[in-house]
């Protein structure tokens, strides 16, 4: 059984790879997983938290993306804050989402506060888009 294993995020120092081809796969070269992830990662940027003018992924909330045989996507995330409202919406959103992606049998979305969030994992774009440049 092979699974491609892709992370974005946080990388292990600190900096945010969601932009920046932080990525690992094992078992290989597979170039279904590859244009699976693809559209994964485009996906995720069209899942916002209402308050926030960025996607959840330019924002560095998604620390991996794990692409499993028989198209089982699970998504490790954070969100900006644990006490956010909208938490329950943001996960609901991604899951329908990844979901309904052509070849996704199943996606399960994890929260996770460890480690924290912070402004230095969002990409360029979002730290230009929200004026932090």
């Amino acid at each position: 059984m092979s699974d491609i294993t892709e992370t974005g995020g946080v990388m292990p120092n600190g900096e945010g790879a969601a932009a920046k081809g932080g990525d690992s796969v094992k078992g290989g070269d597979n170039a279904v997983g590859d244009n699976l992830r693809d559209l994964v990662e485009d996906t995720l940027r069209t899942v916002f938290d209402p308050e926030i003018p960025v996607n959840i992924f330019d924002l560095g909330l998604v620390y991996e993306i794990r692409i499993n045989e028989g198209g089982k996507i699970k998504i490790t995330m954070t969100l900006t804050a644990p006490a956010c409202p909208v938490a329950g919406d943001i996960v609901q959103d991604v899951q329908q989402k990844i979901e309904a992606i052509e070849g996704v049998t199943d996606c399960h979305v994890q929260l996770t506060f460890d480690p924290p969030w912070t402004k230095e994992m969002m990409t360029e774009e979002a730290k230009l888009e929200l004026g932090f440049l």
